[in-house]
């Protein structure tokens, strides 16, 4: 038996995916994880537990990136070697190979999964009595003996005389067939068990594949730490599941093993996992998702209704929702990379003003919790609150605190304006508008991962800098611009992208509270009050009056009807958006149709109000006094919001009549058996 600290372990990778996979062109193979530790670090502690020390790894053109990613481990003498040109295998074992004559060399491939005992192939090399022993993987179930080539040689000293002393040299090509015309012996040894060499996405997934249904291996390999806390667990069938200690599974999600779960994975309502799969850390499964025989790396997302089958998802990547992925490789978009990059840059301090806060609140939920016991009793049945939510509810009150303390004196100016001025008096509306949409919407957010995002803190500034512009500068607009820019920046900092998405366009329909810019409303009011004007007098002469247009007086009959600047139309437009945007956010219709009716409040908000001029120029030519002529004014205005509500509805009804397809009317056939 050879003196296993005499052994020199060479370790070849060089190699990547020749561009086939385009994670491979990012991160080499030899550094793809397996259940959260790189493979070649896998095999240096695989040597290290046989009691190896000599190892050289012949890294390539990755040698500064593997030196970064390898732990040292004090067990192994570890060394890179440079290969600035290809040198082939035999030519790496001869460069790494060095002086060290008398040495039994045995070579890896860096990409393998379940590598063999030392002692098993030092027992086939002896009992061949070969100068080189190749090692072979075992046939697969369909009844062949002899599988693939592991890529692991146990190779004599001898050998290096028959290597060129530079150049390129293959063992399979070139090294074999030298030793066969000298009269050496190579010999060919099968393996009791796959070793999981891969070179490829295809044949990495069917290595992790083997592995984890090598479940007595995948238990030592837990039990002696090379992975996070994982507990073996059977969640559905027999197979089983490794589930990390910090996981949030929804418990109407399915999880079929073998599989893995790692660290802060978070699997939503309705999503089914089917092994052999392995989930990394601080990974997203939106809801009703599928992965199937598929690793997904740390930070990965898959959006909502997602099909993933024998895929590579790789860190940080991002699947949309309701895809189909299907043999793919899932690499990071380079504009995601730069998300990632900011988000590492300031995440340590949000993580620590996030623990200060939560120190804080603690402090005070500990000291108010009698108080608010007493307060609950207190309450009818169905207003209690759980104990545990004590502190989202002090949290969201202080914050809500803060921020009506910070803009109170702008909420006061959006009263002012809501209640002096008509064009801008249906603003009022849009917040509990808008609460009463969120409310609609509650059984899609609360689904929502919450995961505070650090843009949030950007965005919140550039908030505060647009309202100190406005400050200076005294731009009134700016400053209630910053209100709904602050709600949004909050919302992205405390609930993160996933739910800051699902409300965007509630956030836009927000927007619809505040007033226009002097300078826009001053450039639209003038062509409004004409166009009023001009239309209400078409529509007159239509009707066959004889009327008389002088500026913006209209003189019909004995009468004459002043069109002022409160009747250009601009209320109408504003209370129509307001009207669009509700029904546009409330009902499940196609984009298309939602953007149509948008588009088209602006004709009905014009319409509207060139038929409220005409009606009251008609009654102004019946009526008399002052005290009437201004109620049927006002009442005018009122009427028309059903009007245009009942044109939007009428919209709606008009285009799903033109798109939907007419139901197939089928017999139904039923049949009665006599006995």
């Amino acid at each position: 038996m050879y003196n296993k600290q005499l052994i020199k372990t060479i370790i070849l990778a060089g190699s990547r995916d020749f561009g086939r996979c385009p994670i491979a062109s990012r991160l080499p193979a030899v550094l793809w994880p397996v259940a959260g530790k790189p493979v070649v670090q896998r095999l240096l502690d695989h040597l290290a537990d046989q009691g190896l020390k000599k190892v050289v790894i012949c890294a390539g053109e990755d040698k500064a990136l593997l030196a970064e990613s390898i732990r040292h481990d004090d067990r192994l003498h570890l060394e890179l070697l440079d290969e600035p040109l290809p040198l082939g295998t035999a030519g790496c074992i001869r460069d790494a190979a060095g002086d060290g004559a008398g040495e039994l060399l045995l070579v890896f491939p860096a990409t393998i999964v379940c590598p063999p005992e030392i002692d098993i192939l030092i027992s086939a090399h002896q009992n061949g009595r070969s100068d080189l022993t190749v090692m072979l993987n075992p046939g697969d179930s369909d009844g062949q003996l002899v599988g693939r080539p592991a890529d692991i040689y146990v190779c004599n000293p001898g050998i290096l005389e028959y290597i060129p002393k530079e150049g390129y040299c293959d063992i399979k090509e070139g090294l074999i067939p030298k030793m066969l015309r000298a009269g050496k012996i190579v010999h060919a040894a099968v393996l009791p068990n796959h070793t999981g060499n891969f070179r490829n996405r295809q044949e990495y997934l069917c290595a992790i594949a083997g592995y984890l249904e090598n479940a007595p291996k995948l238990n030592e390999d837990l039990s002696a730490g090379s992975t996070a806390d994982l507990r073996h667990r059977k969640h559905n069938g027999s197979q089983p599941v490794w589930i990390a200690a910090n996981v949030r599974i929804d418990p109407s999600a399915q999880i079929y093993g073998p599989a893995v779960i790692m660290d802060g994975v978070c699997i939503s309502k309705g999503a089914v996992i089917i092994g052999p799969t392995i989930i990394g850390n601080n990974v997203s499964i939106g809801e009703d998702s599928v992965v199937v025989n598929s690793l997904i790396w740390d930070g990965a997302q898959t959006g909502p209704n997602c099909r993933v089958q024998r895929c590579l998802i790789d860190y940080h990547a991002v699947v949309k929702g309701n895809s189909v992925l299907q043999e793919k490789s899932i690499p990071l978009k380079p504009e995601l990379s730069i998300k990632s990059w900011v988000d590492s840059a300031v995440e340590s301090w949000v993580n620590r003003t996030i623990e200060s806060v939560r120190n804080i609140a603690h402090g005070l939920q500990h000291a108010l919790q009698p108080q608010f016991d007493k307060i609950n009793e207190n309450l009818p049945t169905w207003a209690r609150s759980d104990r545990k939510n004590v502190l989202t509810f002090l949290a969201g009150g202080l914050i809500l605190i803060a921020f009506l303390w910070s803009y109170w004196p702008g909420i006061i100016d959006l009263w002012s304006v809501w209640q002096g001025s008509d064009e801008y008096s249906s603003g009022l509306l849009v917040p509990f508008l808008t609460v009463y949409i969120l409310w609609s919407r509650r059984h899609d957010l609360i689904q929502c991962r919450i995961k505070p995002c650090a843009w949030g803190i950007l965005a919140f500034s550039a908030a505060q800098v647009i309202r100190l512009l406005g400050l200076f500068l005294m731009y009134g607009s700016a400053e209630r611009l910053s209100i709904a820019l602050s709600i949004g920046a909050l919302v992205l900092l405390l609930f993160g992208w996933q739910l800051f998405r699902k409300v965007s366009t509630v956030l836009l329909f927000l927007c619809l509270m505040l007033p226009w810019p002097h300078r826009i409303q001053a450039a639209v009011a003038l062509p409004l009050q004409r166009w009023a004007t001009s239309s209400a007098v078409f529509c007159l002469e239509l009707m066959g009056y004889e009327v008389l247009q002088e500026g913006n007086i209209i003189h019909i009959g004995q009468a004459s009807v002043a069109v002022a600047e409160a009747c250009n139309g601009l209320r109408m437009v504003t209370a129509f958006f307001v009207i669009s945007g509700l029904v546009v956010l409330l009902v499940k219709r196609a984009w298309w149709e939602k953007l149509i009716v948008l588009a088209s409040s602006l004709p009905i908000a014009l319409l509207c109000n060139t038929t409220r001029l005409t009606i009251t120029a008609l009654a102004f030519t019946v009526i008399s006094g002052e005290y009437w002529e201004k109620i049927f004014h006002d009442f005018g205005g009122y009427a028309m919001m059903p009007l245009a509500l009942a044109a939007v509805v009428g919209e709606l009804w008009l285009l799903a009549k033109l798109t939907t397809l007419p139901t197939k009317q089928e017999a139904i056939i039923v049949t009665r058996q006599n006995r």
